[in-house]
């Protein structure tokens, strides 16, 4: 499904936007006061990174190419000196 795809990436970039923002909280003194309250955001951002490539990866389309119809090889010649030369439809 495509809606896998998407909300996958949204995911991923929701992590990533989360990290960065932990990052900017941590250079901010006044609001960094605990320094393991800020391992919660990163260890949450890399969870939602990692269910987001999981989505991606797992939706349809990733990468497989089916045919439409078989083709079969057209020959020309006889025994070892056969040779492919075109294919056509299976079934025609």
């Amino acid at each position: 499904m495509a809606n896998t795809k998407i909300i996958g990436y949204i995911l991923s970039l929701a992590g990533l936007a989360l990290i960065g923002f932990s990052n900017i909280i941590s250079k901010l003194s006044f609001l960094a006061s605990n320094p393991k309250s800020m391992a919660f955001p990163i260890v949450g951002g890399i969870a939602l990174i990692a269910v987001g490539i999981t989505l991606i990866l797992s939706g349809e389309g990733s990468g497989k190419v089916k045919q439409a119809t078989e083709e079969v090889p057209i020959y020309e010649g006889e025994g070892k000196k056969r040779k492919i030369i075109g294919y056509r439809k299976a079934g025609k």
